[in-house]
């Protein structure tokens, strides 16, 4: 049995590995009771960290820090991949609202935070942690303690209460994010089912989906015109499908002549479709999709290297192959296309034209939609090493005595989004499948709790009752509550915001994703979701900046 005991008693590579599997196993059971609906999810691999620390096993600690790290990093990166594309278009319309109510919750926080450490007297490690574990965002709490590291005047004691606070506020800072959210549909007197319907009537105002017309051509001063005629009026994006003339059903260009009679198939917003009509003529009696011929059509995926960067006037399916591409399909957004749209890997396009036609695009396009199942890890490691430049190179920011790094959490999150809103850089494509994304996310989060919560185990106890663990809770709990309230209470009343982004909101601006599943739960809807991710990039952001700012300002 000496081989056992060796096991696990030794700080072998084996004995961290076989620590760390059953940390992660039984976190990741214990995130899945739930009492009344709610669930610490996999926060429970914090806590189970937590009670194995108290046996006090040996830990290898280059191994633990290493683990934590590079848990950080795929968390981060991934997400960022994720929500990259939404982020960039989100800062249109009402996205750049969002995200200042989103930015108040943080600098509430952040500003409670400040005052919890000069009245109070809380050791600014042990601020910093209540405030990253009250707010539930793991990336801030790692940026945290990457600046906390390089505190010379700090005693590693010291520098251990950051995961300490963290662990003793996050509890409520995930139930706390929940209560408000039910506390706001109280006071409210919020309706699910009239939130539902008013949101999708805005929703449809603000993103009209692409709708198809037949038309007429009844307008005397088209007789005769280019095609192009009718796009240069209408200074939008219009896409005509298919022409009837004399009988015969073709794929138009912008040279086809336009004669009284003639029937057009159209694609654009029901908005646009409004207005070609008035410029045209009557809505069409015959549907050109239903008369036979040699028009089809199809969908093409774009997985070839040599398609992805270049826009449609670049490829001209219209002009070689008489093909016309009618709507893209990006991230389960539908849109009408412009000729300027530059493609990327993974867009779906549907497209009207010949059969044999249609074949030769698709073949220049790539069409496998095998291989967007194939893993690449080339994105991955790439985007990691530019990642990690980046969050290493020092800042200086005006007012501020040393610079600032935006850190291993900071850094690959930044790089992520840039990657996904660009979609390649050089051979380096954005797209991870969606399997491989929520797996490896899912794999940075537990590595990185499970590490956080064996270095921080062995003092949560001691904390707990004989510390000041009991006031930490109430600081955090502070944190937690009135900044939600508050943002909650005013975006509803002065920016009438739907409860639904209301929920997505909130839960997006404390990087909540046990509050947005409950939001979920409880709407039965997605719109929550839309603007969690609408404001959870820049929210991840200021708060890992927040975060070593704090430590730079109180603790340097």
């Amino acid at each position: 049995m000496n081989w056992l005991v060796e096991l696990l008693l030794n700080d072998s590579t084996a004995h961290t590995l076989l620590l760390f599997g059953a940390v992660i196993t039984l976190g990741v059971l214990l995130g899945k009771l739930r009492f009344r609906g709610i669930s610490f999810g996999i926060a429970g691999v914090l806590f189970a960290g937590i009670a194995v620390a108290q046996f006090r096993l040996p830990v290898n600690e280059p191994m633990l820090e290493f683990a934590r790290d590079l848990g950080l990093i795929l968390f981060v990166y991934t997400i960022g991949l994720q929500v990259g594309p939404g982020f960039f278009a989100s800062l249109r319309r009402e996205g750049l609202r969002l995200n200042l109510l989103a930015l108040s919750v943080v600098a509430g926080g952040v500003l409670i935070a400040v005052g919890v450490h000069l009245l109070m007297k809380v050791p600014i490690a042990a601020t910093v942690g209540i405030l990253t574990g009250s707010v539930t965002n793991t990336p801030s709490l790692g940026a945290a303690q990457q600046a906390l590291k390089e505190a010379a005047n700090l005693s590693v004691a010291l520098k251990q209460q950051a995961a300490l606070g963290y662990a003793v506020t996050y509890p409520f800072g995930v139930i706390g994010t929940i209560l408000s959210l039910v506390l706001l549909r109280l006071f409210f007197r919020v309706r699910i089912n009239d939130e539902i319907a008013a949101y999708h009537r805005s929703q449809t105002r603000l993103f009209p989906a692409p709708a198809t017309i037949n038309l007429d051509v009844s307008n005397p001063q088209l007789d005769g015109q280019p095609l192009k005629t009718i796009f240069q009026v209408m200074q939008t994006e219009i896409v005509v499908s298919r022409l009837l003339h004399r009988g015969q059903v073709k794929t138009p260009t912008g040279e086809t002549l336009l004669h009284l009679g003639d029937t057009l198939l159209a694609v654009s917003t029901p908005e646009n479709l409004r207005k070609l009509r008035i410029l045209v003529g009557e809505e069409s009696a015959t549907d050109l999709r239903t008369i036979p011929g040699r028009l089809v059509s199809s969908q093409i995926v774009v997985t070839h290297k040599g398609a992805t960067g270049k826009s449609l006037a670049d490829l001209q399916p219209r002009a070689l192959y008489g093909v016309n591409v009618t709507r893209v399909n990006r991230a389960g957004v539908e849109f009408v296309p412009s000729p300027s749209l530059a493609l990327q890997f993974a867009d779906k396009l549907t497209v009207v034209g010949e059969e044999s036609a249609i074949g030769q695009v698709a073949e220049k396009l790539g069409n496998s939609p095998r291989r967007l199942d194939l893993p690449d890890i080339l994105p991955i490691f790439a985007g990691i090493v530019l990642g990690v430049i980046l969050g290493s190179l020092p800042l200086r920011l005006p007012g501020i005595p040393v610079s600032v790094k935006l850190g291993l959490a900071g850094g690959p999150l930044i790089v992520a989004i840039v990657l996904s809103r660009l979609g390649h850089v050089g051979p380096v494509k954005a797209y991870i499948s969606n399997s491989a994304n929520l797996m490896l996310r899912e794999i940075g989060i537990v590595l990185f709790l499970a590490a956080v919560g064996l270095r921080a185990g062995k003092e949560f106890v001691p904390t707990l009752i004989q510390g000041h663990g009991t006031n930490w809770m109430l600081y955090g709990a502070l944190i937690t509550l009135a900044p939600l309230l508050a943002v909650g209470i005013a975006a509803r009343l002065f920016f009438k915001k739907n409860y639904l982004e209301l929920c997505g909101l909130l839960s997006g601006s404390m990087t909540d994703p046990p509050a947005l599943s409950f939001a979920h739960e409880s709407t039965q809807s997605d719109a929550p979701a839309v603007t969690y991710s609408t404001v959870y990039p820049l929210v991840t952001f200021m708060r890992i900046v927040s975060a070593q700012l704090l430590v730079i300002f109180f603790a340097y």
